[in-house]
């Protein structure tokens, strides 16, 4: 089993930057692509960003491409989330997941319980 535990959410004004992190325990670390997946108010879950297991590969969302970065500390068991110039539209809660293999950007296998990141305008 796994365990994924958010934090770093918050109220930002827009045009701000916050940092997420989720701490990952009871898997060995490169054998999981590590992600963030958001949902919005009365909207679907929507795919952010992932990195491969061994941290060689990132991938993103177009509508965060050049604003958020992704990256993990193997030796820590973490995994980061940088948002820079958030928009109000990036209000949402952030899942952190986690998926064996290779990550995908239509589901996980792991979900942990979401922090909550709120843009104003």
């Amino acid at each position: 089993q796994v365990q994924l535990v958010e934090s770093g959410g918050g109220l930002v004004q827009a045009g701000g930057s916050l940092r997420l992190s989720c701490a990952a325990s009871g898997r060995t670390f490169t054998n999981y692509a590590m992600g963030w997946f958001r949902q919005a108010p009365g909207k679907e879950r929507e795919f952010v960003a992932h990195i491969s297991g061994g941290g060689s590969s990132t991938h993103y969302a177009h509508s965060v491409e050049g604003r958020f970065t992704i990256s993990m500390d193997n030796v820590k068991d973490t995994v980061y989330l940088q948002m820079t110039k958030l928009k109000p539209e990036d209000t949402a809660i952030y899942y952190c997941t986690a998926t064996y293999g290779r990550p995908r950007t239509d589901g996980y296998d792991y979900r942990g319980q979401g922090t909550q990141v709120t843009v104003s305008s």
